[in-house]
């Protein structure tokens, strides 16, 4: 089990980062930047305006509801979707989803990266080594090796899955964990994970984070949580991000949750 972060001292993390980030740029540099940013469907208002900076490195947290809204900003900001008013700024450019599309992993968001529960881990596997080559190029069954190598940076110390298990009898959080490595294959500058408050449990949502942070040392991660998270070691901004949803609908689900 990984430390946890009262156990981390700034310090050695920001040595940590230092020494492993592998993207160019300035830490703690604003590379994402949203002003009066919305999206409107045909049939209504989804979410906006929202106004937020995502600095380089770490974890970013935003707060807010649940729901469609939240995750619409979050396809937003991995380029799956494209604001239709208002501007987002990213890596030099306004309004260029293309752009954040290749520059972004996008893992844990039912409505992108949900995986056929009837399926085993080998498949999944490798299904994502075949669609990360090129067309022309041959990749065999996936092994133990390939299982390793893919998902070892994204679970740490916590147990990988077998290749033979299916996807609906893992764990929720191996599930979870799972996903989001299938999502990070090319290890992109951004990750961007649906919200850690989607898991049942303080326990879960913890080791959760604490796998963020640790993918934080040489990537952007963005997450979500309707409570926020206390800024530690490895939580570079926590930002409460408003006009998701009803603001009643937000204040009844910030005091039904547990977490």
């Amino acid at each position: 089990m990984t430390a946890p972060f009262d156990s981390v001292s700034a310090e050695n993390w920001a040595s940590h980062y230092l020494d492993a980030s592998q993207h160019g740029g300035a830490l703690g540099e604003v590379i994402i930047e949203a002003k009066g940013m919305g999206v409107k469907a045909s049939w209504g208002h989804i979410y906006g305006p929202v106004e937020f900076r995502i600095r380089r490195g770490g974890v970013t947290v935003l707060v807010g509801a649940p729901g469609r809204g939240r995750t619409a900003l979050l396809l937003t900001i991995a380029g799956r979707m494209k604001p239709t008013s208002g501007s987002l700024h990213s890596f030099g450019q306004s309004n260029r989803a293309h752009q954040l599309f290749n520059k972004s992993a996008l893992g844990f968001v039912d409505e992108v990266d949900e995986i056929e529960q009837t399926i085993r881990v080998h498949d999944v596997l490798t299904e994502q080594c075949r669609w990360a080559q090129p067309w022309y190029k041959f990749v065999g069954q996936a092994n133990a090796d390939d299982l390793e190598r893919l998902c070892r940076p994204v679970f740490g110390p916590l147990t990988l899955p077998t290749l033979d298990a299916y996807v609906e009898e893992l764990p929720e959080l191996t599930a979870t964990l799972f996903r989001i490595a299938m999502a990070n294959i090319r290890r992109p500058e951004l990750l961007v994970v649906g919200g850690v408050d989607n898991l049942h449990g303080y326990e879960n949502a913890r080791l959760l984070l604490e796998r963020l942070v640790d993918l934080g040392s040489d990537q952007t991660v963005i997450t979500a949580n309707v409570n926020g998270e206390e800024l530690v070691p490895g939580i570079t901004d926590v930002i409460e991000v408003p006009n998701l949803t009803d603001n009643e609908f937000v204040r009844l689900e910030q005091g039904d949750r547990i977490l």
